[in-house]
């Protein structure tokens, strides 16, 4: 079983940063895609950024050029540098990690970090 665990999440101001981090626990299978998801209430979980093992690179159009994803390999983490917020980031973000023996078999997700965008 493995484990992802959010940290960085809160409550900020608009034109704001934040930094969501997620740490993904050790375990013998190879991590292929890290990135992060959002949930707003009353709408679906949307893709925000995801970062390949080869550090391919993936953003929604709503947030490319205010966010930045990167990881560290060694540590098995996964950072999401949030730039410029809007009151429409506030929402449930959550890590999600693709892992596997021979390909992204498995899909695991993290508990969720509250963003709140607001004055």
């Amino acid at each position: 079983q493995v484990q992802l665990v959010e940290s960085g999440g809160g409550l900020v101001q608009p034109g704001g940063s934040l930094r969501l981090s997620c740490v993904a626990s050790r375990n013998t299978l190879r991590i292929y895609v890290m990135g992060w998801y959002r949930q707003a209430p009353g709408k679906e979980r949307e893709l925000v950024a995801t970062i390949t093992s080869a550090d391919g690179m993936d953003y929604a159009d709503s947030v490319k050029g205010r966010f930045t994803i990167d990881r560290d390999a060694a540590k098995n983490t996964v950072h999401l540098q949030m730039n410029s917020l809007k009151p429409q980031d506030t929402a449930v973000y959550y890590c999600n990690a693709q892992l596997g023996l021979f390909g992204p078999e498995y899909t695991y997700w993290g508990q969720g970090t509250q963003v709140t965008v607001s004055s």
